[in-house]
Order: structure tokens, then sequence, then C-alpha cells
């Protein structure tokens, strides 16, 4: 996949790379985002490790990790990814999301979907985006209703958590049938 780059007024997503681990250490920093994330990068090493194979997984075509940089600070704020790619299939899933709790509730996680929507519906021109969270992480179930994502259902006992313990993940969707409708809620601003 070619290098992607997308931004508007309030962010900015590029992929990740390995002069970025200071920054990602920052806005990592902080235990409560990691409470529902397979990952934990609270250590120099975690974040080293989580860039180099983000990097390796997205030169094979695997995933592809982006940073989020807030643009009023120009700081790294988090990182999302393209996951589960299919090309053939003409769809992939916006996943391993997390922010730093500093932006939480605010217009970076809508914009940043809007923009990944848009690049994925009007230049990859894909037919299926998918978003997914653990049955216990409700700060996440809303947020991603709020931007218009349709929930599919369960599924039951479908990973083992970094503790041991089980997730049922909720399973959301966008299809190229609501991007119409999805693009004019954002850009009339009924998600900010």
């Amino acid at each position: 996949m070619e290098e992607i780059i997308v931004e508007n007024d309030i962010v900015k997503l590029r992929p990740v790379q390995m002069s970025d681990i200071e920054a990602i250490a920052n806005a990592a920093n902080d235990e409560r985002i990691w409470e529902h994330m397979s990952v934990t990068l609270l250590t120099q090493e975690a974040v080293e490790n989580y860039i180099e194979n983000a990097i390796q997984e997205r030169e094979k075509g695997i995933s592809y990790m982006f940073v989020v940089i807030e643009k009023k600070t120009d700081n790294i704020v988090g990182c999302t990814s393209f996951l589960d790619i299919s090309f053939p299939h003409k769809r992939l899933e916006i996943g391993a999301t997390w922010y730093n709790p500093t932006v939480w509730r605010s217009a970076i996680n809508t914009n940043c979907k809007f923009l990944l929507f848009q690049y994925c519906f009007e230049v990859l021109n894909l037919n299926r985006i998918q978003i997914k969270t653990g049955h216990e992480n409700y700060r996440s179930q809303k947020a991603i209703e709020r931007i218009g994502a349709i929930k599919e259902g369960v599924l039951r006992n479908h990973m083992i958590r970094k503790e041991g313990t089980i997730r049922h993940t909720i399973m959301y969707s966008v299809i190229v049938e609501d991007w119409e409708k999805l693009k004019t809620r954002f850009i009339d601003g009924l998600l900010k």
C-alpha cells in the first residue's frame, strides 16, 4: 500500500515511523488507555516493539498503522490502524485505536473516522469498513455508535484478553451504501 496521509483542520494521520517512539511513549503514558486494549505501551521497550511490528506488518500488507496528530498542538495523541485488509473483497477494519485521555470526548476521534471513511470509500473504493470492540468497553461502543456505525452483533468468546479473561466482541460496520448519508452528517457537524 502506498503512503497514506489524510488531514483536515483538526487532525493529521500519517504512517507510524521509528522516529515516533518518544512522542508515542508520551501519548501512551496513561494506564487508563490500556484497560481494554490487547497491548500496553507503558515502557520504552513496549513502544519500540509496537512500532517495529507495525512497520513490518505495513511492509507485508497485513495492516497499516497511523499516528494521530492533533493539529492545534502538533502532538501525537494516539494511533489507529487499517486491519484485516482484503482488497479482493473490498473491505477492511479500522481498529487498534487508542488516544491519550486529554482528547477523549473531543472532536479527534470523529475527525479521524471521517478522514479514514472518506479515504476508504472514495479513494480505495471499498464496500465495507468494520469496527469492533470489547463487550465491556462501553466508552468505545458509544463512540462507534456516535459516528454512525451499525451494530451487527456479538462474536461470543471471541478473544482472550492479555490478563487471561474472555472477551466477547461487538461488531459494527459502515458500508458504501451508508457513506453519503454519513458524510453529510459529518460535514454538517452533527457528529463533532
